[in-house]
C-alpha cells in the first residue's frame, strides 16, 4: 500500500488554490492523502459591487472558498484574516504560518511562488508574492527551529516540524507535474464555486484545459493528457 502523506496548501486569495492546484489537490485526496488549506486572506477586496460591505463579501468568499474545497475532498480550512491587498512577508505573517505548519505537520506544503513572473502579471499579484515568500520562509527555518518564534513551543505546545518538500505554484520554470487528466472536471467545479469572482463562468472550462494541455505539452505527456506544474524543492 502507497503510503499516506498530509499537505498544506497556502495561499493568499479564497480561489487561488483552486486556480493553481485543484487538479492535483482532487487527484492527492482521491488517492487517500490529506490536505488541508490555509488561506491568508478572506479575499474582501474581490468583486465589482461597491455597494456591498467589505465585511460581506468576506463571509461569501469563504463560504465560497469552503464549498470549492469540499468538491475536491478538503473539509479542514485555516482563514488567518490579513487584510487582502495589504499582505507583507513580516514575522508576524511568518509566525502565524508557523504555526499552522506546526499543527498540521504537513509532509509536503504547496503555496504560491516569491518570484514575480513578468510574462503572468495575475499571478504576480503582490499578496501571492508576499505570501509565497512568508510560507517559504516559515517551511524554512521557522516551523523546524524550536527557537524560532519561542511562544509556539513554549506557550501553545507546538513541537517543531520539518516539512519534507515545498511545491510552488505559478512559478515561471516548473520542474515537476501532476497529471490531472482525470480530475479536470473537478477544479473546473470548484472553480465555478467562487461565483462572486467570475464574471463569465462559461470561459472558465476553456481556460483551464489550455492552461492544463500547455502544462502536459512541458511536462511531455503524451498527446490528451492535461496537467498542473509546479517548482518542486526538497527541503530535508
Amino acid at each position: 500500500m502507497a503510503e499516506t502523506l498530509t499537505y498544506l496548501h497556502i495561499a493568499a486569495h479564497p480561489d487561488d488554490l483552486d486556480f493553481g492546484a485543484a487538479g492535483t489537490t482532487a487527484a492527492l485526496t482521491a488517492a487517500g492523502h490529506h490536505v488541508e488549506y490555509c488561506i491568508v486572506t478572506d479575499g474582501e477586496a474581490g468583486g465589482d459591487d461597491r455597494s456591498m460591505p467589505r465585511s460581506a463579501m468576506a463571509e461569501i468568499r469563504r463560504r465560497e472558498q469552503s464549498d470549492a474545497a469540499a468538491v475536491v475532498g478538503v473539509t479542514e480550512l485555516h482563514f488567518l484574516g490579513y487584510p487582502d491587498g495589504r499582505v507583507e512577508a513580516n514575522l508576524e505573517l511568518r509566525e502565524a504560518l508557523a504555526r499552522v505548519i506546526r499543527q498540521v505537520r504537513p509532509d509536503r506544503v504547496i503555496t504560491q511562488s516569491p518570484e514575480r513572473n513578468l510574462d503572468r502579471i495575475y499571478s504576480s499579484h503582490p499578496d501571492h508574492i508576499a505570501t509565497g515568500e512568508a510560507a517559504m520562509a516559515a517551511v524554512y527555518p521557522d516551523s523546524r527551529n524550536p527557537f524560532a518564534f519561542p511562544a509556539l513551543l513554549e506557550d501553545e505546545g507546538l513541537e517543531p516540524h520539518t516539512v519534507s518538500e515545498l511545491w510552488l505554484m505559478s512559478h515561471h520554470t516548473p520542474n515537476h507535474y501532476w497529471d490531472i487528466t482525470d480530475t479536470i472536471d473537478r477544479k473546473i467545479q470548484a472553480l465555478l464555486c467562487h461565483e462572486s469572482q467570475i464574471a463569465d463562468p462559461d470561459r472558465i472550462a476553456k481556460l483551464m484545459r489550455e492552461w492544463a494541455d500547455t502544462n502536459a505539452d512541458l511536462a511531455g505527456f503524451p498527446p490528451g493528457r492535461l496537467a498542473e506544474g509546479f517548482y518542486r524543492i526538497e527541503t530535508v
